[in-house]
């Protein structure tokens, strides 16, 4: 049983709240064995239970929470994904082994694959759904799900309902616009950059700061 690392995030797309970037060291066959698989898949009592099993089981675990804030600075003048690559790297340089799995988020996966190996020195293979191939990404994939959900929570603390973040949805619209109504200062949980909150904010009464 060799070990290998796994690496995935959560809440790429979300106009409001931070990214989650996890890596996961272990062996496939302990992953399997605690049942993993795409977070997407799960439930959120599920994703709870294994985090805590897969915490306990693997060799090492490590995450990267990025804020709305973060992101707003630093996509003044760089792209998500070189954003994702600077995170990755960061990441891999915590694993001992030398074959890293990475869910791509790049259309590219060779590129990415070869990106990532030159800079970080090891094997590192990148592929699409790679949360529904390799048991340690899919472990991942639950870490940054549930440090995201976690997050929200706290977001959701200090502004009440927020829904799920992503602009597809109807109560994360109207949570938008509610703030904008009320002249809601949120540029610290909203990703400003997203088209979402450029046309609902483009117009209208300057916010309270």
């Amino acid at each position: 049983m060799s070990i290998n690392a796994g690496l995935d995030e959560a809440g790429r797309g979300p106009v409001i709240g931070p990214m989650v970037m996890a890596i996961v060291e272990s062996t496939d066959e302990a992953m399997s064995s605690l049942g993993v698989k795409d977070s997407k898949l799960l439930s959120p009592s599920s994703r709870e239970r294994l985090y805590n099993k897969i915490k306990s089981e693997a060799t090492y675990v490590n995450y990267k929470i990025i804020t709305a804030s973060e992101l707003n600075r630093e996509m003044q003048y760089r792209t998500l994904n070189v954003i994702e690559e600077d995170c990755a790297i960061s990441l891999v340089a915590g694993v001992k082994t030398y074959r890293v799995y990475v869910d791509a988020f790049d259309v590219n996966e060779d590129r990415l694959s070869l990106k990532l190996s030159e800079k970080t020195g090891k094997t590192v293979i990148c592929r699409h759904k790679g949360d529904t191939l390799f048991p340690t990404v899919s472990a991942a994939s639950i870490i940054a799900k549930v440090i995201r959900d976690e997050e929200v929570r706290k977001i959701e603390d200090k502004f009440g309902q927020i829904g799920s973040g992503y602009p597809s949805d109807p109560k994360t619209v109207a949570f938008l616009h509610r703030c904008k109504e009320r002249q809601i200062d949120i540029t610290s949980i909203a990703r400003t950059s997203w088209i979402t909150y450029k046309r609902i904010f483009s117009s209208g009464k300057q916010m309270k700061f």
